[in-house]
């Protein structure tokens, strides 16, 4: 996966400096800020369901081998 450096964050930049001018730049930045933050939320929120029902399958796995050695 491609790093993004220096020389690309400041291109960037300055585009959106240019496509947005300076008066728009700070609602841009709290737009994809709470963008970010959102997108992080729901990320950790999936994760945790996913571990969520992995160990209740592992518990309902390991009761299944109790029963077996029975």
């Amino acid at each position: 996966m491609p790093h993004i450096g220096a020389p690309e964050l400041i291109l960037v930049l300055a585009l959106a400096l240019i496509i947005f001018g300076p008066g728009k730049l700070p609602d841009l930045g709290k737009a994809v800020g709470k963008t970010i933050k959102e997108f992080r939320r729901s990320s950790n929120e999936i994760m945790n369901d996913v571990e969520t029902a992995a160990s209740g399958d592992k518990k309902e796995e390991q009761q299944l081998i109790k029963a077996a050695k029975s």
